[in-house]
Order: structure tokens, then C-alpha cells, then sequence
């Protein structure tokens, strides 16, 4: 009987534990990059605008949760969340069993092909012969680095920034012979700018789940569980509403949340 009661004693002090433990999420920070248009950017009066931020904002709003947005570097942005500066990050962060090992996903929020860019009339063609001897620039710690780099790595250099606007600066300057990123940030935030006129997308899209991962989802720390199911449900909710379409309508003319 003694041990009985303790076992009940026990469990009862475990439920309560957890039940102590459980958050009240009224309030969610996200972490948001601000440097890679059309998903994120920063105006010139400080104002935090583009896709991510509006999913961001839509989400918050279907979990009647207050939403504040956190930026930050990409490369410190998993260490941040890890660091309990912000709760989720939506920044475009593709679904990658390398980055599983570090935080939990929600399922995609979007998912569109990654492609390079080559400077009209350089005829660079995308095959290891073609690509020997060319420079490629990525942006650092990203899945277009990743695959670059196993892929074609012995055949070029891997020139790596800090932000996607860097990359560019560095395109329009003839310091690399490539870029290769997501076909929508480097047609949005590229090539349809005056500095990207003289450039243009060269090659197959990339989509292998390998390297290219599964599509952007929200990462959150791992046993986050009620903050993923949170999310999930707002995904789902806002695709059913016509709050997903109308944001993507605002900046894409094609289906950017795929198949």
C-alpha cells in the first residue's frame, strides 16, 4: 500500500510539475533576419516589411497572441533562439535534418526552388566543367552553401557573406561569377533592381530534399510542443482563410507555397 501511495504521490507531483511549467502564451517574440527581400527587409524610416513578416503578423493574429519581431543576423539566428532571445524564428529557414538535430519545425510555410544567377553574355553554363575555375557566392551557413560547396566544391570557390545583399554587391561588382540562392530572393531582390539588369538565371531549379530540405517552416526550441502545435494550426488556418493568398498575392504572381 506504502508503495502504491507513493507512486500516486509521485505521479501527482510530476503532473503538477509540468502543469507549472506549461506557458501561457500570450505573447511570442520571433526572430526575423530584416536583409533578404522579398521575405524580409527594413525601410529606410526602421519599419520591418516583406512576406515573412507578414506570415509572422497573420500568425500571431490567428493565435490571439501578441507578436514581437526580434532581428537578427542569420548567422547567430538558431544560437539566438537557443539563447532564449526570441521563441521562433520565421526567416525563411529551410526544413534540414542537419538543423532538426538543433531545434523542432513546424510543418513548411512555403517552399520554392533555388537557382543561380550569372552575369548575360558570360555563358557560364551549369556543369562541373562549366563551373571549374568560377567563384560562387553564397550566403554563409545556408543550404545553397552547403550544397555548393559538397557539390561543386572542388570545381569553384566558395566566396560566403553575411546577408543575401552583400552577395549582391559583390555580383554587381564583378567580384564573383555566380550567386546562387532562392529563385524568388535573387529575382525580387536582384535581378528586378537596376543593379541586377545585366544578370540573369542560369540552369536547372534545385529542389533535391537533401540538401534543399523539406521548405521554410518556423523553427522553435525542441520541447516547444505546444508552441508547434500553436503554429501549425495557425499555418493551417490562415491557408484555409485567404489570409495566406492575400499575403502572397501581395508580393508573388505564382503559387509560392508548392505542391
Amino acid at each position: 500500500m506504502k508503495k502504491l501511495i507513493s507512486a500516486v504521490f509521485a505521479t501527482a507531483l510530476a503532473l503538477g510539475a509540468a502543469q507549472a511549467d506549461a506557458k501561457d502564451w500570450k505573447k511570442v517574440r520571433i526572430g526575423v533576419e530584416g536583409a533578404y527581400p522579398p521575405f524580409s527587409s527594413v525601410t529606410a524610416d526602421g519599419k520591418l516589411v516583406g512576406f515573412d513578416i507578414d506570415i509572422a503578423n497573420a500568425l500571431c493574429e490567428q493565435m490571439k497572441v501578441e507578436c514581437q519581431l526580434v532581428t537578427q543576423d542569420w548567422d547567430g539566428i538558431i544560437p539566438a533562439l537557443l539563447a532564449r532571445k526570441y521563441d521562433a524564428i520565421i526567416a525563411s529557414m529551410s526544413i534540414t535534418e542537419e538543423r532538426k538535430k538543433k531545434v523542432d519545425f513546424t510543418n513548411k510555410y512555403y517552399q520554392t526552388p533555388a537557382k543561380f544567377v550569372r552575369k548575360k553574355g558570360s555563358g557560364i553554363e551549369i556543369t562541373k566543367e562549366g563551373l571549374k575555375g568560377k567563384t560562387v557566392g553564397v550566403q554563409r551557413a545556408t543550404i545553397h552553401d552547403n550544397f555548393v560547396t559538397e557539390v561543386y566544391g572542388d570545381e569553384v570557390e566558395v566566396k560566403r557573406y553575411g546577408s543575401q545583399d552583400e552577395a549582391y554587391l559583390d555580383m554587381g561588382a564583378g567580384r564573383v561569377d555566380l550567386l546562387l540562392a532562392d529563385s524568388v530572393a535573387l529575382d525580387d531582390g536582384f535581378l528586378k533592381t537596376d543593379s541586377g539588369k545585366d544578370f540573369e538565371f542560369v540552369g536547372p531549379d534545385f529542389t533535391d530534399p537533401q540538401y534543399f530540405g523539406q521548405g521554410a517552416g518556423i523553427a522553435i526550441r525542441k520541447g516547444e510542443d505546444e508552441l508547434q502545435q500553436m503554429l501549425n494550426a495557425a499555418i493551417d488556418a490562415i491557408r484555409a482563410n485567404g489570409v495566406y493568398k492575400s499575403i502572397q498575392d501581395k508580393y508573388f504572381n505564382f503559387n509560392v507555397y508548392g505542391s
